[in-house]
């Protein structure tokens, strides 16, 4: 029986290994004589070669007896991991300050009270530096405990100043916990419910951050409870699609980076999504000097030679980098000179494709969509969204599912593919109506397309004007606006009406209104 790789942990550990990991790996379990001929390493070696999990082989190569495997795989799970935290890659402050406990602890409790101490004392003063309060705060609880004991007898003003410490570190531990509550319940509603839709749901996710926002000085507190202050509000913003304030947030999350250099290394995850949502918001605000500016940036930060290179990292990097090169070519319609990419990120997708989930790709093949679309490559655009629509598993963004349906029906129509056109508009509609959130836009869109079958070709243009009357109202309407960023329906009518490929009409705007 062949269970599916992605379900089998142990194979999916053991396949994630780097050469010089699994070298490491070998080194480790063959410091003992013993361990070389050991079952869970033959187990290993065989994982390691095979394309796919397969258990019924692995009873069958008399490695391990049926009864066995279970223990034999959770054994080798346990030793492959220990290997890992040994690696140099894998080790950083915060595992620094773990051992230096770990061992404080151990010192502790065979005695030897004041050596114990003064690994605490250490690990404290590193924790406060590197800003991980949580390990600071359970460091002066064991400082206590062996204070406390009067074993050391040391001077009188020590229970004092730990009782301080603790106080003091607490109450930053506390705010810190609130706003990343809050960012977190933020995101939540972004993802479950999209972004606000009219004025009521603005003023209940307003009341809602406001109630929940924690009162305190923001210059009193250290980089993180700061971090997760412009978490919050760049995630509130983003709900109320204020994409000035998105800028203004996502700008100063960086900046605290940048202010802060040794934070980079250690949380590199974070300074990579402080600049996706900063480069987002500059694309939504349209302006190209400033996005290509923080792009490259962005690159030369990421791409140096002591910049982290874990797995999770570059894969990120790979992301942000490759969504926002596309991006570059949507704020000023150059279609046609971004085509080149597709080819060159399918290619670099490959080694990626067990890293990237299914949900980031498709968010790929929309943009390769749109760009083929706004370059005139209509059936090339068609079969981008082919991918996202065909998909019947895929856990999507619900607007995104929505547009590349919208898209699919406009290059349908301007493929000349009318012959699908009936079909497409009744599964499309069905679609949408499903999904309760649909923009006025789509809906005018759906109400347009559907009456296409019966205007004459002479009374097009005079159709295509109607339509641009309508949705104009919505183009710079608070809650409606955020359709035309996935989809320029505006420009694709103003194209129509003036005989001009849409990336020329872009390009046309982007230069009278931000150049």
């Amino acid at each position: 029986m062949i269970t599916k790789e992605q379900k089998d942990n142990l194979f999916l550990l053991v396949k994630s290994l780097t050469k010089s990991e699994k070298r490491q790996f070998k080194l480790y379990v063959g410091r003992l004589g013993v361990n070389s001929d050991s079952k869970f390493l033959k187990l290993f070696n065989l994982l390691d070669k095979a394309s796919g999990y397969d258990e019924t082989a692995i009873i069958k190569s008399g490695i391990v007896k049926k009864q066995q495997i279970a223990n034999v795989k959770a054994h080798l799970y346990k030793q492959i991991l220990i290997s890992l935290k040994l690696n140099p890659s894998h080790q950083n402050i915060r595992s620094q300050i773990r051992e230096q406990l770990d061992f404080a602890s151990i010192l502790y409790h065979k005695g030897l009270y004041k050596q114990s101490l003064k690994i605490l004392d250490k690990a404290k003063e590193l924790a406060i530096i590197n800003e991980e309060k949580n390990a600071a705060f359970e460091i002066i609880e064991l400082e206590k405990i062996i204070e406390s004991q009067y074993i050391t007898r040391s001077i009188s003003t020590r229970a004092d100043e730990l009782a301080m410490q603790a106080k003091e570190i607490s109450s930053l531990n506390v705010i810190a916990s609130k706003l990343s509550n809050l960012s977190l319940q933020l995101y939540s509603i972004i993802l479950k419910t999209g972004y606000v839709k009219n004025e009521e749901e603005s003023l209940l996710v307003t009341d809602y951050f406001n109630k929940r926002l924690p009162k305190f000085d923001i210059t009193k507190v250290g980089f993180r409870e700061k971090l997760w202050f412009y978490k919050a509000h760049l995630w509130y913003s983003f709900l109320l699609q204020d994409f000035l304030n998105c800028y203004k947030y996502a700008s100063k999350w960086v900046d605290l980076f940048y202010q802060n250099p040794s934070m980079i290394n250690l949380n590199p995850v974070f300074f990579l999504k402080g600049n996706n949502y900063l480069l987002e918001a500059i694309f939504f605000i349209r302006n190209k000097p400033k996005f290509i500016e923080k792009l490259t940036e962005f690159q030369t930060t990421a791409n140096a030679d002591n910049f982290p290179k874990d797995e999770n990292v570059a894969t990120l990097v790979f992301l942000y980098t490759n969504f926002h090169k596309i991006n570059a070519h949507f704020i000023d319609g150059s279609f046609n000179e971004g085509l080149s990419l597709i080819p060159q990120i399918e290619k670099e997708l490959i080694p990626f494709k067990t890293k990237i989930d299914a949900h980031h790709k498709m968010v790929f093949y929309y943009k390769f969509a749109s760009m083929h679309f706004g370059a005139g490559n209509n059936k090339e655009c068609i079969r981008y969204l082919d991918k996202i629509i065909s998909n019947k598993t895929l856990s999507m963004r619900e607007d995104l599912l929505c547009f590349s349906r919208v898209l699919n029906l406009v290059a349908h129509y301007e493929a000349g593919l009318d012959y699908h056109l009936e079909t497409l508009l009744r599964s499309t509609y069905k679609f949408l109506i499903k999904m309760n959130d649909l923009h006025e836009v789509q809906k005018e869109m759906i109400k347009f397309i559907r009456g296409l079958q019966d205007i004459y070709p002479q009374d097009l243009k005079k159709e295509f004007k109607k339509l641009l009357e309508v949705l104009k109202q919505y183009e710079d309407h608070p809650y409606e606006r955020r359709a035309f960023l996935y989809l320029d329906i505006i420009s694709w009518l103003e194209s129509k009406i003036e005989n001009k490929p849409v990336g020329q009409v872009i390009k046309d705007k982007y230069l009278e209104n931000y150049a």
